[in-house]
């Protein structure tokens, strides 16, 4: 089999280009380093494979040629490298920074500087352009606003949902940027900025699935939730375990500061560590590349970032197994869906952090949620086929109906809404009235876990849906359905918090 030689030169941050290690990669396989997933230096280029493999063999006078050539190109491309890094650098020294955000590689990598591009030409700035920072998870995002003759700036830091955090606690930032819900342990520590849990300080930006992906060749196309953590525990090492070819199983994961790790594991590994053999790795966009290029590979991602690799469906106990589509994320009904988050305090002395995050949760913000791949708030009707076991008046009643994008949830044991059905009530009113639907047709159907008897839980999923009603008729809609289905249709297994929270919901459906 034909062999490629190749060196990385990932100096930084890879054992094996630190050790100059030349690395055999066989025909057909990724040419990318196996420490650390970035692309190999093709080695082929200057010496054929039988210079290294044969022991004591002197190099040609046209291989130490080609060799110093090669140096000299990698010292040049450094050298631009650092040039643009200062040029930039420099450029962003003259600006004068509003809005410092912090935290998630999810949101940050693209989603956050096209979110302040268009947050500063809504705000009239003009030049406005995206430049490179300090390194990859860096961005300036800077535009001259109105009466102002020098460039204004946004600096976006994207080291993982951690870091939003500590750069709160430290002051380094203005808007925390987390691809997960803060901790308990991390709103302590941030007291004085206000309560991190409340609508005035945790700002839902948009929606996204986590996708476990694979190569596309792998014939796997569904594992339920424990399949799912048992490969990522290394119980599972073996593709045909699961009914694929057979091969061993290569898992790749994000690093310990990723919210979508953070995610991961608590949605699917719970207390179980990581299989010591994954691969971790920081940045979104190569996990999602290294899976693509690896035939046993399999990891997990945010949606924007499947690109070439394959999403495979979800299920759990009592479920049917979910793709990650616009409409499972969108209502949550998709096991592994999560919400998006920006955290900032109570009272921020800098104006631009509260137009920020109005400007990112209204319709023009969201609109470029969407447009960025993930999933955005802005309501809309969508057809949906409504399972065989759903209660019979269920069926009946929305035999001829739509649902709309989105479920108002709550917490266990309590009817009051959760910071997401705040904002949402107000999106789902401004639907209504721009498409002129008449109060007659709008139908509400509450739902619970099954943590309580039936009848209790019957009670309890009508006395949810009344508290959606009444937000509706504050706001002058008055829907004229209202029913309680208890546990009749799970969308989640209640075996653990999360399903049972999933469960807990109301859905809101309009007759045609």
């Amino acid at each position: 089999m034909t062999v490629r030689w190749g060196r990385c030169i990932n100096i930084r941050k890879c054992k094996d280009a630190k050790q100059r290690q030349q690395i055999p990669i066989h025909e057909g396989d990724a040419f990318v380093c196996p420490e650390c997933a970035e692309p190999l230096l093709d080695e082929n280029a200057v010496a054929p494979p039988e210079v290294y493999a044969t022991p004591g063999k002197k190099p040609s006078a046209a291989f130490l040629v080609a060799v110093a050539v090669s140096l000299l190109l990698i010292a040049g491309i450094a050298g631009f490298a650092t040039w643009w890094g200062r040029l930039h650098s420099a450029n962003a020294a003259t600006s004068k920074t509003i809005l410092r955000l912090a935290g998630s590689n999810t949101i940050g990598d693209t989603l956050g500087p096209s979110l302040a591009e268009a947050f500063l030409k809504d705000q009239g700035a003009t030049d406005v352009r995206i430049l490179p920072g300090a390194n990859p998870q860096e961005k300036i995002v800077e535009g001259v606003l109105p009466g102002s003759s020098t460039a204004s700036s946004i600096t976006i830091a994207a080291h993982g949902s951690a870091t939003a955090f500590t750069a709160l606690a430290e002051n380094s930032c203005d808007i925390g940027m987390a691809s997960r819900k803060i901790r308990p342990d991390e709103a302590a520590k941030l007291t004085s900025l206000g309560n991190m849990f409340s609508v005035s300080n945790e700002h839902i930006l948009g929606l996204d699935g986590i996708a476990v992906i694979v190569n596309a060749a792998n014939p796997a196309d569904q594992l339920d939730k424990g399949q799912i953590m048992r490969i990522f525990t290394g119980e599972i090492t073996d593709w045909s375990q699961v009914g694929a070819y057979r091969g061993l199983i290569k898992v790749y994961a994000r690093n310990d500061n990723s919210g979508t790790y953070d995610t991961f594991k608590s949605l699917v590994l719970g207390s179980k560590p990581l299989a010591p053999g994954a691969q971790r790795i920081e940045d979104s966009k190569a996990l999602s590349d290294a899976v693509a290029a690896d035939p046993y590979g399999i990891g997990f991602i945010g949606l924007p970032y499947i690109q070439n690799s394959k999403p495979i469906a979800v299920s759990d106990k009592g479920t049917l197994a979910l793709l990650p589509t616009r409409l499972t994320v969108e209502t949550e009904d998709y096991l592994l869906a999560r919400r998006l988050f920006l955290y900032t305090p109570t009272n921020s002395s800098n104006v631009f952090t509260r137009q920020f995050v109005e400007f990112a949760i209204s319709r023009k913000g969201q609109d470029v949620v969407g447009a960025s791949g993930f999933v955005a708030q802005n309501v809309a009707q969508v057809a949906q086929t409504v399972s065989e076991n759903a209660p019979a008046e269920y069926k009946w009643l929305t035999r001829d109906a739509n649902r709309l994008s989105l479920n108002f949830r709550f917490q266990s044991g309590q009817t009051s809404l959760d910071n997401k059905a705040t904002v949402d009530l107000d999106r789902v009113v401004s639907l209504i009235a721009d498409l002129n639907i008449p109060e007659d047709k709008i139908m509400l159907f509450g739902f619970s876990d099954s943590t309580g008897a039936p009848a209790a839980n019957q009670e309890l999923s009508l006395s949810r849906a009344q508290v959606v009603e009444r937000q509706l008729t504050l706001r002058g809609m008055k829907p004229s359905i209202v029913r309680g289905f208890g546990s009749g249709l799970p969308v989640a297994s209640n075996d653990s918090e999360d399903g049972q929270a999933r469960n807990r919901r109301v859905e809101i459906w309009i007759k045609k």
